[in-house]
């Protein structure tokens, strides 16, 4: 399923905070600041910041693969984690043959006719700069390659949950499956700024009838009824979460895929963050799993 392109300067994840994510490590008091920041800061300053919360990353060799197949190609997806850290990423799309597209001469051809890049760019891309960051939340978006870029980003926030757990076994994606009816919840497990995401989908006939994605705070209070910082967001960034939120959610519902919602200019973070939860819970939903999915979130500090 595609992710619409939007601009990050880190996920939290998000993270990153799928943002990822995960989504989203914090660096001053008001989540509002963060909103404004993001879009000036680099990569290179996120990761100079110092981990505050968040599971360290477990040694081993975590792997993910769609199950079915898009326009003639699937997702394959692996990570090697030694001493903490990602030393290998391997993302790759594969035809039945199990050929990789960056060998696909025509399609390297014809992608590059249109969008000014090519499979063996943005995959080597990709996975050069999971290696460097470490956290998929600071992946950029690659021009030209938004879907594949996005879709790298949702899959590798997996990856390192499942490797934060220590969990080795296969995940499969069982794309484009249709939506099994239930609900389907997932929560941040550490407060960034003083709040975390709690996020559920319903569905029901095959579609989601219900979205309610939220941030609360230690005494489980959402951050819509903060009016300090309803107030403070919005004189900085225009928008505060009381509109953002229930933007986000009704266009879920509307659009019935995270690739079709719009980004809300002044929360470019926590749009990011709904878009790559609701990816995690659509891909949940796909497989029928109402399994609460908990994200140990990496959180940040200068």
């Amino acid at each position: 399923m595609k992710l619409k392109k939007i601009g990050i300067g880190m996920l939290s994840m998000v993270c990153a905070g799928m943002l990822l994510t995960a989504c989203g490590g914090s660096k001053d008091s008001s989540d509002s600041t963060k909103e404004t920041k993001e879009a000036t800061s680099t990569t290179k300053e996120a990761a100079a910041a110092t981990k505050t919360a968040g599971g360290d990353l477990q040694d081993g060799t975590y792997q993910l693969e769609e199950k079915n197949y898009e326009n003639d190609y699937r997702a394959v997806f692996s990570i090697v984690v030694k001493d903490g850290k990602i030393t290998k990423s391997d993302y790759d799309n594969v035809n039945k043959d199990g050929s990789s597209k960056t060998k696909d001469t025509d399609y390297e051809k014809n992608m590059k006719a249109k969008s000014g890049v090519g499979p063996a760019e943005y995959t080597k891309q990709l996975n050069a700069a999971l290696e460097k960051e470490q956290d998929p939340s600071n992946v950029e978006v690659v021009t030209g390659a938004t879907h594949s870029s996005e879709s790298f980003q949702n899959y590798a926030q997996q990856l390192i949950q499942a490797a934060q757990a220590g969990k080795t076994d296969k995940i499969e994606i069982d794309n484009g499956a249709d939506l099994q009816d239930g609900t389907y919840k997932l929560e941040e497990k550490n407060y960034s700024n003083g709040y975390r995401t709690v996020f559920s989908i319903t569905v029901a006939g095959g579609k989601i009838t219900e979205s309610n994605f939220d941030a609360v705070n230690e005494a489980g209070k959402s951050k819509t009824v903060d009016a300090d910082y309803e107030k403070n967001m919005k004189a900085k960034s225009g928008i505060g979460p009381v509109e953002y939120m229930k933007q986000l959610n009704a266009a879920l519902v509307e659009k019935q895929a995270p690739a079709d919602v719009e980004v809300v200019t002044g929360a470019t973070h926590s749009s990011h963050s709904f878009i790559l939860y609701a990816q995690q819970l659509i891909n949940a939903a796909e497989k029928g799993d109402t399994t609460t999915i908990t994200v140990d979130n990496m959180v940040y500090s200068e």
